[in-house]
C-alpha cells in the first residue's frame, strides 16, 4: 500500500492560485507514478494531471492545460500541483493518486490507480 495524504486546499478568489501537495511514503513506493484528480458531488472523479515517477513525461487534462502544472520531489516523496488562474468551476475535492507500476504510460484513468489519498478540498468563489 502507498500511503498518500494531500494538504493545501482552500477558499480562494476566481483568478487566484493554490499549490497542492502530494506527500507519499519514505523510500521506493512513493516514486511510482502519481496523478491529481478531482471530484464534485454526483460526478466520476476526473483527471486532471499526473507525472511520471521520474519527473520526465507529464500529462494535463485541457481544462487545465496553461494554468496548472504538476512537479514532484522525489527527495522529500512530494507531488505538487501548482494552480493558477483559478475559476469557479475548478471548485472540486481533489484527490492525489498513485499507479504502482513503471509500465504504464496512460496515467489519465482512474481506474487504474491503486492508491489513493483522503482529498483537500479547494473552492473558488466568484
Amino acid at each position: 500500500q502507498v500511503q498518500l495524504v494531500e494538504s493545501g486546499g482552500r477558499l480562494v478568489q476566481t483568478g487566484g492560485s493554490l499549490r497542492l501537495s502530494c506527500a507519499g511514503p519514505k523510500g521506493a513506493r512513493s516514486f511510482f507514478p502519481r496523478g491529481w484528480f478531482r471530484q464534485t458531488p454526483g460526478k466520476e472523479r476526473e483527471f486532471v494531471a499526473a507525472i511520471s515517477w521520474s519527473g520526465g513525461k507529464t500529462v494535463y487534462a485541457d481544462s487545465v492545460k496553461g494554468r496548472f502544472t504538476i512537479s514532484r520531489d522525489n527527495a522529500q516523496n512530494t507531488v505538487y500541483l501548482q494552480m493558477n488562474n483559478l475559476k469557479p468551476d475548478d471548485t472540486a475535492v481533489y484527490y492525489c493518486g498513485a499507479i504502482r507500476s513503471y509500465a504504464r504510460s496512460d496515467y489519465t484513468g482512474a481506474k487504474d490507480y491503486t492508491d489513493w489519498g483522503q482529498g483537500t478540498q479547494v473552492t473558488v468563489s466568484s
